[in-house]
């Protein structure tokens, strides 16, 4: 038997734990951004490849976000890695009530029509192949189907609740 850490005190499941467990979890940052009568966008961080071959990604989406019901009905989403300088941004597509398209966000209109953030690290668009129902969220999977990896750049990082960057 190999050796262990010493066990804390055992904590039930919950929310809570969930949340606690996953700030120990450092991730790295993207934006998901969408196509509708308006452009949507969040901040995320459960950002996943699934597979090469097909190219897939996957990630989590709450239902009662701001951006769900387009993203519910979105044939395409982009997909942006977020470098260390981005740290304004992450936070702007976080919060709640924010103005993500407004003056401040540099984008175009990209592939199939889906906003593209400027000064990224890495994008993608991708067409989405599934919509898998988990909790209060939806698991997004989508199939890339063009991109630009050249940004260049560390990457921004979560982790114990705010936003990080690499140390060397």
């Amino acid at each position: 038997m190999t050796a262990s850490p010493e066990l804390g005190s055992t904590c039930r499941a919950s929310p809570e734990l969930l949340r606690a467990v996953f700030r120990q979890h450092a991730a790295g940052v993207a934006v998901i951004t969408a196509a509708g009568d308006r452009p949507v966008g969040f901040t995320a961080t459960s950002l996943n490849s699934v597979a090469a071959e097909p190219p897939l990604i996957s990630f989590g989406v709450g239902t009662s976000s701001s951006s769900w019901p387009v993203l519910a009905e979105a044939e395409h989403v982009g997909i942006h890695i977020l470098g260390e300088h981005q740290q304004e941004l992450a936070a702007t597509f976080a919060r709640s009530g924010a103005d993500r398209f407004g003056p401040s966000t540099y984008w175009r209109s990209g592939p199939e029509g889906v906003p593209v953030l400027d000064g990224v690290l890495a994008w993608l668009v991708c067409r989405v192949v599934a919509r898998v129902p988990a909790g209060d969220h939806r698991i997004v999977i989508a199939q890339a189907v063009a991109g630009d990896p050249a940004g260049g750049g560390r990457p921004l990082l979560y982790h114990q609740g705010r936003f990080n960057a690499l140390r060397d």
